[in-house]
């Protein structure tokens, strides 16, 4: 396996951007999580119930855009450069960047609460102007990289859906707003949520993924032809999908059979991966991760039954549409980066504060500035609530969500306070007296140590 280097050997110098830059982003990505999820413990029934209310699409945007737009941003400002070899094009831009999608997220959750649709128009240009500067930043960055491959080729993708996504989310603002939209407002917001939800976030998890699993678990990527297969699948699955949901097209199963194919064929080659590992015991972090993607099967099978045209829509059915909404964030994307933040936090703290010292004194390593029992425990716990809220939300019991929704609170509790030990190296490094030189692996680079 091929570890990418967080140095340029050229230069010498860190392309890595400032630790404040995506540490700005998780840190309100994980304040946007808690206060989702804590409004979901307060108000259960915007689960048990039907979806199409202001208070559950509040929540849904804080969830998406608050946690898992801020972390996935910030992660990408660190993440695409060392993982295509290259640098960040701007690091002011990103910082500009971090301004314009605080003030869009909090305005726009405040105003789909109080349902004041021209303000979420208002607040949604603010966020609209933050996502160009990102996908202007990362392309310039992508025009960089000394060569294309699936992973890039998987995140230009999500660039573009990602647009896509940003300006049909202002016109569903702006049709609410003065009344010139004729497309049914229930299938173009489902339409307007699959391109967010598959074309940005699966589409990121799919393609950090071939590149982050393989360097984790000492192991290849087995078929590039195989990998790019599935992404091909899943960005035409989804092209169909948005048109046949927003038209009410009879034709919807036939592409979510398309992106459903697309995501079989990125497991196998997950499995194929796996199987020719070298680390064979896996950390918890990427068991977190292997978990969410493991959930894509049972979000497949949920998805293929709600696209068949001749669904009944009654009271269970209904609430199995919020099952599909909350496994997709919660059960998918959202266990997919907690365990990524278990590497990429540690990372950022121990590059920073730790890598100069390699050869010089003792350093903790990654594994080392967390607790892997509390981990353990964040993990279940999270396991746990997702399955009760799952259950409960199907069956419409608002009593159940609020206990699973209790849970998922512990665990991302347990999960704080395991990334308040990392920061805390941050802050207060632990540097030991140096060990004697011939006790040190000569072959470990600061950047193999750091990643691994």
């Amino acid at each position: 396996m091929s570890f990418p280097s967080a140095v340029d050997p050229a230069t010498g110098q860190s392309r890595l951007p400032s630790m404040t830059i995506p540490l700005r982003f998780v840190l309100l990505g994980l304040l946007s999580l808690f206060t989702g999820i804590g409004l979901l413990v307060a108000r259960p029934d915007l689960l048990a119930t039907y979806h199409y209310n202001q208070y559950i699409i509040a929540v849904t945007h804080l969830v998406v855009l608050g946690f898992i737009g801020s972390v996935v941003m910030g992660a990408m400002y660190q993440l695409v450069p060392v993982a295509l070899e290259t640098r960040l094009h701007s690091e002011r831009l990103a910082r500009w960047h971090f301004v314009a999608h605080a003030v869009g997220v909090v305005g726009m959750v405040v105003m789909f609460w109080t349902w004041n649709l021209k303000q979420v128009g208002h607040f949604g240009s603010v966020f609209a102007l933050g996502v160009g500067l990102f996908v202007f930043n990362l392309v310039k960055t992508l025009r960089t990289i000394p060569r294309w491959n699936v992973i890039a080729f998987a995140i230009a993708a999500a660039l573009g859906w990602l647009s896509f996504t940003v300006l049909a989310g202002l016109y569903l603002a702006a049709s609410k707003c003065w009344s010139f939209s004729s497309f049914n407002p229930i299938a173009a917001m489902h339409a307007h949520a699959h391109l967010g939800g598959l074309g940005v976030f699966v589409m990121l998890i799919v393609g950090i993924a071939y590149k982050l699993i393989p360097m984790f678990v000492l192991s290849d990527l087995r078929s590039v032809r195989r990998a790019g297969w599935s992404l091909g699948l899943l960005n035409t699955g989804l092209l169909g999908l948005f048109f046949t949901i927003l038209l009410q097209s009879r034709l919807k199963p036939l592409f979510a059979v398309v992106a459903v194919a697309g995501l079989a064929l990125y497991g196998l080659e997950i499995r194929a991966i796996l199987r020719t590992r070298t680390r064979r015991v896996l950390d918890w972090g990427v068991r977190y991760f292997l978990t969410a993607i493991a959930l894509l099967a049972p979000l497949s099978v949920l998805g293929l039954v709600l696209a068949w045209p001749g669904l009944p829509a009654t009271a269970f059915t209904t609430q199995l549409e919020n099952v599909y909404g909350f496994l997709g964030l919660f059960g998918v994307v959202a266990l997919a980066i907690l365990g990524m933040l278990y590497k990429i936090v540690p990372f950022l703290v121990w590059f920073h504060r730790y890598s100069g010292e390699i050869g010089r004194a003792k350093v903790p390593s990654m594994a080392e500035m967390y607790s892997e029992r509390l981990q353990v425990a964040g993990y279940w716990t999270f396991v746990g609530g997702l399955a009760m809220t799952s259950v409960a939300t199907a069956l419409g019991h608002v009593l159940a969500v609020r206990g699973g929704c209790v849970l998922l609170t512990t665990s991302l509790a347990i999960f704080a306070v395991n990334m308040a030990k990392v920061l805390s190296h941050w802050i207060k490094p632990k540097v030991q007296p140096a060990v004697p030189a011939r006790t040190l692996n000569a072959s470990a680079s600061p950047s193999r140590l750091a990643l691994t």
